[in-house]
């Protein structure tokens, strides 16, 4: 296998996302040909590769830093022992966290439906689970014990019927495409899906959720795009965490889906040693604003076995969040959430200082007060 340094990287076959997926690498032997690794990090390879799977793009391998064994890339893509290790103690959790932990994402089991492919969580939209295959499986996702696992793609028979569940159900008007990664599928599957949602009068948007701008950008071609303008509105909600993951040839991949008439998102985790700093979080929205990319969700990491070592406080995500607000552009700063048996629930810094008869005293984001007439209370 040739190294990352020995492909000629503008070639048709580097360029060709299929390639990318074909050569991915999945074992600890085309590993060591890229980059440099330790017999401690060998041994940890094997142990935590029998529990949670492996795979990651030549692309993506290609970013990492082999000087730098903290390299965010890195951190994100390569197996580490503490994937193995309990930091929460899951027996000593409350009995949903344990199940939650053992699992995968909370809201899947909330919005589960008798249609396997259909996670029906909220009122007016659905998540469409088309495959568990994603082109790199992410380190600190939250559904990596599904990573790889059982059937790839979704069954025609199971597309039907959860398009036939979204058809019997008019008070769905929103539809987000998922996985796995949706676009690790070819171009006539995804355009089957959608013509057939596009057929149904009360869907009004369609969202496709994919890291493939950030881990195989080869993906979006202008045929895919080219399908894509025959069905919007289409938006895309995409997963940049690092702002050295916004690379010219990611900029390229935003820049189709633009041109495209796509509305482009993007949703981060909030990840130790990878994110969670102020500069760097300030760092990737400035770089996500100059690829026009909105800044949508900054996610607080669930509690997902295998990936607790990547979990802050969330008092270091509202320390960030308080940092950005009033410090940059408004639209900059994503909706810091966390993920509840109740749904996604935000969390903000406080402005309100107190109340009173007929006012209010709010704080800027210096500290500076300000009491104002509060009509309500008069």
């Amino acid at each position: 296998m040739l190294t990352t340094n020995e492909i000629d990287k503008r070639n048709s076959a580097w360029d060709d996302w299929r390639w990318q997926l074909a050569n991915s690498v999945t074992t600890i032997e085309e590993l060591k040909v890229h980059i440099k690794v330790s017999p401690e990090e060998e041994e940890a390879f094997h142990q935590v590769s029998k529990r949670y799977g492996f795979r990651v793009t030549p692309y993506y391998l290609s970013l990492i830093n082999k000087e730098d064994r903290n390299d965010p890339v890195r951190l994100q893509a390569i197996p580490d022992i503490q994937e193995l290790h309990d930091f929460f103690h899951v027996e000593q959790l409350p009995s949903f966290h344990q199940s939650a932990v053992d699992s995968e994402n909370p809201l899947w089991k909330e919005g589960r439906t008798d249609v396997s492919c259909i996670v029906h969580r909220y009122p007016d939209r659905v998540l469409f689970h088309l495959t568990s295959f994603c082109a790199t499986y992410c380190r600190h996702c939250s559904r990596k014990v599904r990573a790889g696992q059982g059937s790839i793609a979704t069954h025609r028979t199971q597309i039907d019927e959860g398009i036939a569940y979204i058809a019997e159900r008019p008070e769905i008007r929103d539809v987000l495409l998922s996985g796995g990664d949706p676009l690790t599928l070819p171009d006539s599957k995804l355009e089957y899906v959608l013509s057939r949602l596009r057929q149904i009068p009360h869907i009004q948007i369609i969202r496709i959720g994919t890291r493939t701008p950030v881990t195989m950008p080869q993906r979006i071609t202008p045929e895919f795009c080219q399908m894509v303008k025959k069905y919007h509105p289409i938006w895309i909600n995409t997963h940049f965490n690092h702002p050295k993951e916004i690379t010219p040839e990611a900029k390229t991949a935003i820049e189709r889906l633009l041109e495209a008439g796509v509305p482009v998102g993007n949703q981060s985790v909030l990840l130790k040693g990878i994110n969670d700093t102020v500069e760097v979080m300030k760092e990737l929205v400035h770089q996500l604003l100059i690829a026009r990319v909105r800044p949508y969700y900054l996610y607080h990491a669930d509690l997902v076995r295998g990936a607790e070592h990547f979990r802050t406080s969330i008092d270091v995500g509202m320390h960030i969040i308080e940092n950005l607000r009033g410090h940059t552009t408004g639209f900059a700063v994503p909706q810091y959430v966390i993920c509840t048996p109740l749904g996604k629930t935000p969390l903000n810094p406080n402005y309100v200082i107190a109340t009173g008869p007929g006012y209010i005293v709010l704080r800027n984001y210096e500290w500076r007060t300000w009491k104002d007439p509060d009509t309500l209370l008069i």
